[in-house]
């Protein structure tokens, strides 16, 4: 019997960059675990990335491309999109086509998308959804050190005395980085301090929590800046020798007074102060910030505030010390690379520097290189809706729900004359618009590379062969390219991109530019299938690679000293008012990842969160007559959503928080997006996705609905719905107005099922008060049930779901029907650890029990011992529970 096989990759989540070895077993079965030896992550995996080897279903893929809807072969496919582009840029010029690409490509995907399009067809029309993420901090980066160089490591968020993290739930998005800094907590008394307008469980874990206005992060760090300058906590020689402009910021900064800045972020002055003073006298600061900071009509002015307090303490490119900027996609750093932005070229090149064009179209051989930026995601699709885009190209990203005014950007695609979607799913709010779906391979198909946040290349390896007759991205690509009449794109395999992506990144550098992996530039074949993980700079002719910039200067401006950059104060563009009386705030959470076209396969991820939901202050919700469980309809200027009410004190009042993963397939009418104001970063044209007004009703339901069943459910035209799998079928919450209909076939159309002749109905109904519920049993077995009220369904949803599948007889048909378990098989409750499916009434039970402390918790329960982001909820389930004990 053959052994089972091992392939070191890499996980395909967030921008850690997370080593996973991938375990294939003689009968197919694949599990994954960490990569003890990758650097990221020394073998520590987040429960999404533990549950990879749940994600690779063939349901919902696309086998095959699609032309006008009906199935057809490469040959024809690929001849369509070349014809297809050619005729537009005929008739029309090539500025009338475009490219959205995506974090999730590869860099080899990513670099060959970049050639083809601003070196081959001539246009800069090519952004991607890293415009959505990390637009902010490359502008930022590239104003105040003339690149786009992430100075430090990871290791520096263990050797730093003082963390702050800015506008990262990092306990939640970033969770495996958030256990190596929580270790260096313990192990050396690293403090932690959280700058987010929510209490996160980030928040929770940090020694100081500053919960500031949203989008006042300039106020606060010019607030610092000008503390650091009269506090003398200066570092002359550095800001002498290596940079300019100091006393222009200065100014900017000092416009505000203590209380000024108090007034705009809503915090104390004297809060304020221990900040500054604890910031001030630490030498070994680490300043980590992410999507809070950069998703901003201010994004860029906040990254280089941050920014210009480490310049003038010259704590940066040290160890345990700089701003670090931390990416949300695996491989947002790669496409930077590359120049997947519509400002950039290849090789961290600029399409604004006449030299780097040049060098780049002699390079490629290329005879069309672009001459000007491109359009940007926001404006690229208000272009597409004007008819000024006529073709576009969109790769492994769903727009039509991820970007503002979402339901505009979906308008806009129906009506383009010429729309090709690559994926790896037909079944995405964007796909549906496709004129020509090309089946892309998936993450376990495809070999390549990917860099994460600390400039760490490492390889992604395939373990499986492409569903049904699905290509990489490059190759796709590469052959349009070739039916157009292109030269150049006849490459065999990824390392032949990656040899070139090589050469190009030392070509006439000369260490004139960061970026520099020319030691690679003849890597073998076989090198490259062994290549391990690599930090850059690796430049041609050095031994070692990697390491920190700056901390001896050797910047990358024209005067080789970095720009302290002018920060002035600007409030939100849009501001809630009478009508529109809340700030809305979108972002991930734990267990889910952007439209869960991955993580929706998993039904372990859905176990934490399984249905979209609001956070509302019970302040805000009292006033507009909210209970908890209640469906929220959520409205603004651009569209509405139906959500669930989820009332907490760890909202601000006048805010609200939705998450952003829900959408088709898996819900109606919740995808935030459609509620968000296209308002972008005037530097950047980074959208603003953390404060929208909107304003926040009671949706008056009249019938609510819990089913679960081992079919996908069917909830027709229910004004709500969402939908999660189970590990035995799915689950799914519904709503509607009028009546709900509890005839037997429409009951089982509702759970999915077909009758048949010898099924076994169990039903309880009274009309007075609206409650009903139904069981199907076939040959035994539960095969699905409704509970259905004209109030919010009250049920043990984790227990009935459970059930599906299994026995049912006696007692237990009694016990479906009331959606209850019994005192010998009690209810987990919602679920905390989704590595290890432990739920609150465990949690709580074992506190009882005398576990009262979270090491406890996980010693008997295991919660909250493998990835560890769930172990701040269990520290508030154990205080709370303890608290309770003491009364």
């Amino acid at each position: 019997m053959t052994a089972s096989t091992q392939t070191r990759t890499t996980c395909p989540y967030c921008g850690v960059g997370c080593g996973v070895i991938v375990e294939q077993a003689v009968d197919g079965d694949v599990s994954v675990k960490g990569d003890p030896d990758h650097p990221a992550n020394f073998g520590r995996l987040c429960s999404k990335g533990s549950a990879l080897g749940d994600t690779l279903s063939l349901e919902g893929r696309l086998l095959s491309p699609r032309v006008d809807g009906v199935d057809a072969t490469w040959d024809i496919a690929l001849g369509r999109v070349a014809d297809g582009l050619g005729a537009v840029i005929e008739e029309h010029g090539a500025d009338a086509v475009a490219l959205y690409g995506s974090g999730q490509l590869l860099t080899e995907d990513y670099y060959v998308a970049n050639k083809l399009m601003k070196g081959f067809i001539g246009t800069a029309n090519m952004d991607t959804n890293s415009r959505l993420c990390m637009a902010s901090s490359v502008a930022g980066h590239k104003r105040a050190f003339g690149s786009d160089t992430v100075p430090g490591t990871y290791e520096d968020l263990e050797l730093a005395d003082l963390v702050v993290l800015v506008g990262s739930n990092f306990a939640w998005c970033h969770p495996v980085l958030f256990q190596r800094l929580q270790a260096a907590q313990s192990r050396r008394g690293t403090r932690i301090v959280v700058i987010d307008p929510r209490r996160t469980v980030t928040a929770e874990a940090a020694d100081i929590h500053l919960p500031l206005k949203p989008g006042s992060d300039v106020a606060l760090f010019n607030g610092l800046l000008a503390h650091l300058h009269a506090r003398g906590a200066v570092d002359e020689t550095y800001v002498t020798a290596h940079t300019s402009g100091a006393a222009a910021a200065l100014d900017a900064a000092c416009a505000m007074s203590p209380y000024d800045i108090a007034a705009a972020t809503g915090i104390e002055p004297i809060t304020l102060q221990h900040f500054y003073a604890l910031f001030e006298t630490t030498d070994k600061v680490v300043t980590v910030y992410s999507q809070g900071v950069n998703q901003s009509t201010a994004g860029t002015d906040k990254v280089n505030a941050i920014i210009n307090c480490h310049l003038l303490t010259g704590r940066i490119g040290k160890p345990g010390m700089g701003p670090f900027s931390i990416t949300g996609q695996p491989n947002a750093m790669g496409g930077r690379e590359v120049g997947g932005l519509a400002n950039q070229l290849a090789a961290h090149m600029s399409l604004d520097n006449e030299t780097d064009r040049d060098r780049v179209a002699r390079f490629w051989n290329a005879p069309a290189v672009a001459q000007k930026p491109g359009l940007k995601a926001v404006d690229l699709f208000r272009a597409i809706d004007r008819g000024e885009v006529k073709a576009v190209w969109i790769m492994a990203t769903n727009p039509a729900a991820s970007l503002p005014e979402a339901d505009l950007v979906r308008a806009a695609l129906e009506k383009c004359p010429l729309v090709i979607v690559s994926d790896v799913t037909d079944q995405t709010r964007t796909a549906k618009c496709a004129d020509i779906l090309l089946p892309a391979a998936g993450w376990a198909e495809k070999d390549g590379t990917v860099t994460n946040s600390e400039r760490r290349i490492s390889r992604q390896r395939r373990f499986v062969p492409p569903a049904g007759i699905a290509q990489p991205d490059w190759w796709i690509m590469s052959q349009v390219a070739q039916r157009m009449g292109f030269n150049g794109f006849d490459y065999a395999s990824p390392a032949d991109i990656f040899r070139e992506h090589a050469a190009l990144s030392g070509y006439e550098n000369g260490g004139t530019r960061d970026f520099d992996i020319s030691a690679h530039d003849a890597v073998t074949d076989e090198a490259f299938d062994a290549l391990e993980p690599f930090q850059w700079p690796a430049p041609r002719g050095r031994e070692a690679s990697g390491g920190r910039f700056f901390a001896q200067g050797g910047f990358f401006t024209p005067d080789r000293r970095a720009a302290f950059v002018s920060t002035p104060y600007r409030p939100p563009a849009s501001k809630p008012d009478a009508d529109l009386p809340l700030a809305l705030n979108t972002g991930r959470v734990r267990d889910q990842w952007h439209t869960m076209t991955r993580t929706g396969l998993a039904p372990k991820l859905s176990a934490h969160f399984a249905e979209p939901y609001v956070e509302l202050h019970p302040q805000d919700a009292a006033g507009a007559g909210i209970e908890p469980a209640d469906l929220v309809e959520v409205t603004s200027r651009h569209g509405r959503i139906i959500v669930r009410a989820l009332i907490t004190d760890r909202q601000q009042p006048g805010n609200i928080f939705v998450p952003m993963h829900w959408t088709d397939p898996f819900a109606t009418c919740a995808h935030p997006d459609a509620l968000v104001t296209g308002h972008v970063d005037p530097v950047s044209g980074q959208p603003e996705l953390k404060h929208t007004p909107v304003s926040a009703s009671r949706f008056n339901a009249g019938w609510y609905a819990f089913v679960v069943s081992a079919q996908k459910p069917d909830p027709g035209d229910a004004a709500y719905w969402s939908l999660a799998r189970t590990n035995t079928g799915w689950r799914g919450e519904c709503a509607g107005s009028g009546h709900l209909l509890t005839s037997r076939p429409h009951m089982l159309r509702l759970m999915g099922l077909g009758p048949q002749a010898d099924d076994d109905f169990l039903e309880l109904g009274d009309h007075a008060t609206g409650d009903y519920r139904i069981a199907v049993v076939r040959h035994g077995r539960l095969l699905g049930a409704v509970v259905a009220s004209s109030t919010p369904v009250a049920a043990a949803r984790g227990w009935l779901a459970g059930q599906v599948g299994h026995e049912i007889a006696g007692p237990m048909r009694h016990r479906v029907l009331a959606a209850r378990s019994g005192a010998d098989e009690p209810d987990r409750g919602a679920i905390i650890c989704a590595c290890h499916q432990v739920g609150f009434n465990q949690i709580s039970e074992a506190v009882q029990a005398g576990a009262r402390s979270v090491d406890a918790i996980g010693a008997c329960l295991n919660a909250g011992t493998n990835c560890g982001s769930c172990r701040a909820e269990i520290k508030r389930i154990v205080e709370l529970a303890n608290v309770k004990q003491a009364v």
